[in-house]
């Protein structure tokens, strides 16, 4: 039995959804432990692209059982959207393969209105929210103001309540932020037709992982996002509503800390970003848009275009730091093929001093300057390459570096987007 976590290690957009597609293999049960619909996993399998945003990867191997846990804001609309669209491309889902927290908070429409709302109103301060109301339903659960997906199952004090707070929430969308108000009747039926499929699907899931834990199954918890979007670590106030980091795995689900055996983080070969705040490695020339083009790089939630940078080992020590990571899964290593020299920034420079320790402070981190150190690149990577030993030597270097900088081994190397393109250095079940 292990119990592994599986985080992002840079901004998010790292190529979790594969990570967790390769290791779900080893494992029985699978659960999200935090984020909403606002994040995306893309994969490919057997060369078709699927996109996930709230079921976990898992869902893609027959046999596994996943779970959404109650650090989850679920948006039901587009959680039936996915179940669907998966069901059209031959997986099987159901309430045997398929479980939702009874303690999840569920995303409303007036949350949307909200966030979208609440962006355009900070105008040239905008945080780059992808609108999906995640923040504001996190608020509400915070402010102990939420709708759980347990309530659900209670159809006359969820039309009760929605009632009640629809109205309070017309009154912030159209007298604070000048609003079109949310048709109350119509909202509360969109819920009471919801709660008819969804019920089914509610289970306590800290039970769920308890019991395979009692039965000694490999789980596997699943993060989305990266380390740096962080609410409490990463750039505030350019970060998303929750925890992202391997401790959010143990309050997203309901065990202790000491249930934990292994925490993955998965990083790209370079940087990238999506929407506002500071990038001190990106690459706004040539090189970041050749990134951009061999490495696809657009967001799988939203399509914008992700910023490109070299890769950046202040920022990826700090991500080892706070989530306490035992081993690297690197991703793109392919898409780095063909460049001269490759950078990694290994330092800042501020105001003539050495940052080694990164700065959470975004007004100083707009401000600092990467110290690169330079290595030799690399022609191409061995077609269907399947152990290190087949690597040239200067992406075995590459890879060398990166172990002694953030003191942590590189277990496993994706080396392009489908699923067999992997190398399995160190076994991670």
């Amino acid at each position: 039995m292990s119990n592994v976590i599986v985080v992002g290690a840079q901004w998010g957009d790292e190529g979790k959804g594969k990570i967790i597609d390769l290791l779900s293999e080893q494992a029985e049960l699978v659960v999200r432990f935090q984020g909403g619909a606002n994040a995306g996993h893309t994969l490919v399998v057997n060369g078709k692209q699927v996109v996930l945003h709230l079921i976990p990867s898992g869902i893609l191997r027959k046999g596994k059982k996943c779970a959404i846990g109650n650090g989850v804001v679920v948006d039901l609309a587009a959680l039936k959207k996915e179940m669907d669209g998966l069901r059209e491309s031959g997986y099987a889902i159901s309430a045997n393969n398929l479980e939702i927290s009874e303690n999840a908070h569920v995303v409303l429409p007036y949350h949307k209105a909200l966030d979208k709302l609440r962006e355009e109103k900070r105008a040239k301060s905008k945080i780059g929210t992808t609108g999906r109301g995640i923040g504001p339903a996190y608020i509400d659960k915070v402010a102990r103001d939420g709708v759980r997906v347990g309530d659900f199952r209670s159809l006359d004090l969820l039309k009760e309540r929605l009632y009640y707070i629809v109205q309070e929430k017309n009154l912030w969308i159209e007298k604070i932020f000048g609003g079109k108000p949310l048709d109350a009747e119509e909202l509360v039926q969109e819920s009471l037709d919801q709660a008819e499929w969804v019920e089914p699907y509610i289970k306590n899931i800290s039970v769920t992982v308890h019991q395979a834990m009692k039965e000694g199954k490999n789980i596997l918890f699943e993060g989305a996002q990266g380390a740096s979007l962080d609410v409490d670590h990463g750039t505030y106030p350019y970060v998303t509503s929750s925890n992202t980091v391997a401790a959010s795995a143990c309050i997203g689900t309901g065990v202790g800390p000491t249930a934990i055996d292994k925490v993955v983080g998965v990083t790209k070969a370079y940087t990238t970003r999506v929407g506002e705040g500071p990038f001190p490695t990106e690459l706004e020339d040539e090189i970041g848009e050749q990134l951009r083009k061999q490495g696809n790089e657009f967001g799988a939630t939203t399509g914008r275009p992700r910023r490109c940078g070299w890769l950046d080992m202040v920022l990826l020590n700090h991500s080892v730091r706070v989530n306490g990571i035992t081993d690297i899964a690197l991703t793109k290593m392919d898409v780095l093929s063909g460049l001269p020299t490759i950078k990694i920034a290994t330092a800042y420079e501020l105001d003539g001093k050495t940052l080694e320790i990164f700065p959470t402070d975004c007004e100083i981190l707009e401000r600092v300057v990467p110290v690169y150190e330079e290595l030799e690149g690399w022609e191409a990577l061995p077609k269907d390459v399947k152990t290190l030993k087949s690597f040239p030597e200067a992406a075995k270097r590459f890879l060398s570096r990166i172990e002694e900088l953030a003191e942590v081994p590189v277990s496993l190397v994706s080396t392009g987007p489908e699923r067999e393109s992997q190398v399995g250095v160190k076994k991670l079940f």
